[in-house]
């Protein structure tokens, strides 16, 4: 049996994080973990490692962009895949400049989501 796929989503909107684990949780047997934001993240990130990190961009304490930098900046974070998930389209370029593998726009479609779960990882 293969392992759980480990998905670490961050978001500080109590719905999104919701649904996202309610469209996660009927696709697969993931393990999810989830922050509230970036700080938080990287804290589970610390002891945790993950298959791949959802990540909203406006967020209190730190944001989904500084997590990226923060991410990018270690070399054991390197090859993490981040898809962002935001309302933010004008911060897309930016995200993916700063080394998000991609940008998904709010509201999220599960199929779309799934697609790029697969994509970046062995799911």
């Amino acid at each position: 049996m293969s392992k759980k796929l480990k998905i670490l989503i961050v978001d500080d909107d109590i719905i999104n994080l919701m649904l996202l684990k309610k469209m996660l949780s009927k696709n697969g047997d993931f393990e999810i973990l989830e922050a509230k934001n970036g700080l938080e993240a990287l804290k589970i990130l610390e002891s945790e490692p993950v298959d791949i990190v959802l990540l909203d961009i406006i967020m209190p304490v730190m944001d989904g962009l500084q997590v990226i930098e923060a991410l990018r900046s270690q070399k054991r974070y390197i090859d993490v895949p981040i898809v962002v998930l935001s309302t933010n389209e004008m911060k897309k370029r930016e995200a993916l400049e700063l080394g998000a593998n991609d940008f998904m726009e709010k509201p999220i479609r599960e199929n779309e989501l799934l697609d790029k779960i697969r994509l970046y990882t062995d799911f």
